[in-house]
């Protein structure tokens, strides 16, 4: 069995750096001593393939408070004299609870033969693995992510993410399933030791695994003897460029058979008592829905409640909506375009136009009927004005009107007439007769 280490998730999805996690694995494992971890500085840069300041700056950041959780991850202690005799630092990491804590187990010799940025990713897919979470390329970006230059801070792009990915794979460190898990997404499989494919001796024509009798072909190409009984002309006649055979007809792309397909083995919806209640009066619709529509009509649901209003206030909504309509045609866009939603302005407590606590008309949507011109119910209208009197105020959100032709302007109109009724036609000359 190989030894092993675990590393906190914080120290893999936080703000260090990638070398930082590989100084942290190789520590750790050296402060299973009883005396620590008396390891120097080149020492550890000679195991992990890294430069010493690389070395230095991680160490710095391990003994420091992190700036998010003020957590320090390790302590060094001195023992050098003044005069600069003595022996190197003993470190040790933080003691950690396995129970309050989240991390991963992360063997020790993936931090000496893989990159730091290779050992992250390792890492938390360990991690993802061991809690039985399908990690998607976007999260491993968001983990992986840039930590210096102009980009520091942001997350890696998907290119780079499937590059370290191959990279993992084909040194053998995990194993990759396509579009195994939920909903199309990659199963990884990590390993405490790189696995390689096993070696298989070729049994056909050719070079075979039989050791005793030699090469199994019958025959030998001219530029495998010596070059001196080989005639120029030869060598150049052997080399064959292969031509690449593409496919010029139109792809099949079918997808594939029932039988062939995985069946969901997910967890089930279920629906919270909450949202439950408030589905109550369109509970005979549910049954025809997918489960996605579910999920987002209960999503929505949650996130009004979220915001203060009342299960009782979404339930006579429905009521009222279920009603008021003939004929459902789509019942899922129904419900999530028309039933669920909330009419009225900005305000949580403003339901179609009132105050729903307490019935009265909601003064912010009196407003802003008044700023688009109409007229709020139960107001008569005011009456026109006289012909020949000066325009009144403008309305706020209204254009400006001619009160001669009635053109509208976006510009304010001095006299309150347009160009065309404030310029005079000018006179037809009089023509004369021959």
């Amino acid at each position: 069995m190989p030894q092993r280490v675990r590393v906190p998730l914080r120290v893999i999805v936080g703000s260090y750096s990638d070398a930082t996690v590989s100084v942290y694995v190789k520590i750790a494992a050296l402060d299973r001593r009883t005396t620590g971890c008396e390891a120097g500085v080149a020492y550890l840069a000679g195991l992990l393939g890294l430069a010493r300041s690389t070395v230095e700056r991680a160490l710095t950041q391990l003994m420091r408070p992190a700036p998010d959780d003020d957590v320090v991850e390790l302590t060094s202690q001195r023992r050098t004299y003044e005069g600069g005799m003595g022996q190197t630092a003993v470190r040790r990491i933080r003691a950690t609870n396995p129970r309050r804590e989240h991390g991963a187990w992360v063997p020790t010799r993936a931090s000496e033969s893989l990159s730091p940025r290779q050992l992250r990713c390792y890492a938390a897919l360990a991690y993802a693995t061991a809690t039985g979470a399908h990690i998607t390329l976007g999260e491993l970006a968001r983990v992986l992510r840039h930590h210096s230059g102009q980009k520091a801070g942001q997350p890696l792009d998907a290119r780079t993410v499937r590059r370290i990915l191959r990279e993992l794979a084909q040194l053998g460190w995990i194993t990759v399933d396509r579009r195994a898990g939920y909903r199309g997404r990659h199963v990884y499989t990590v390993h405490d030791e790189p696995m390689q494919a096993a070696l298989t001796a070729d049994t056909g024509e050719g070079s075979g695994g039989d050791l005793r009798e030699g090469s199994l072909a019958s025959k030998e190409h001219h530029p495998t003897d010596s070059p001196d009984d080989v005639p120029p002309t030869a060598v150049s006649s052997s080399r064959r460029r292969r031509v690449q055979e593409v496919a010029r007809g139109p792809v099949d792309d079918a997808p594939l058979p029932a039988a062939l397909r995985r069946p969901y083995s997910g967890p089930e919806l279920t629906l919270a008592p909450r949202i439950w209640r408030v589905l109550e009066p369109v509970n005979s619709l549910l049954p025809g829905l997918s489960p996605y529509v579910v999920r987002q009509l209960a999503r929505e649901i949650g996130r009004q409640l979220d915001e203060g209003q009342e299960p009782a206030r979404l339930r006579a909504r429905l009521e009222f909506r279920l009603a008021s309509t003939e004929d459902v045609r789509d019942v899922g866009r129904w419900l999530l375009g028309a039933a669920v939603v909330r009419h009225g302005c900005g305000l949580v407590a403003c339901e179609s136009g009132r105050i729903w606590h307490a019935g009265a008309r909601c003064d912010v949507c009196t407003d802003l009927r008044a700023a688009d011109g109409q007229r709020p119910p139960g107001r008569p209208p005011s009456p026109p004005a006289p012909p020949g009197s000066p325009p009144g105020p403008r309305r706020p959100g209204r254009w400006h009107e001619c009160r001669h032709c009635q053109a509208p302007s976006r510009q304010p109109l001095p006299d309150g007439l347009c160009r065309t009724c404030r310029t005079p036609e000018p006179a037809t000359p009089l023509r004369r007769w021959p």
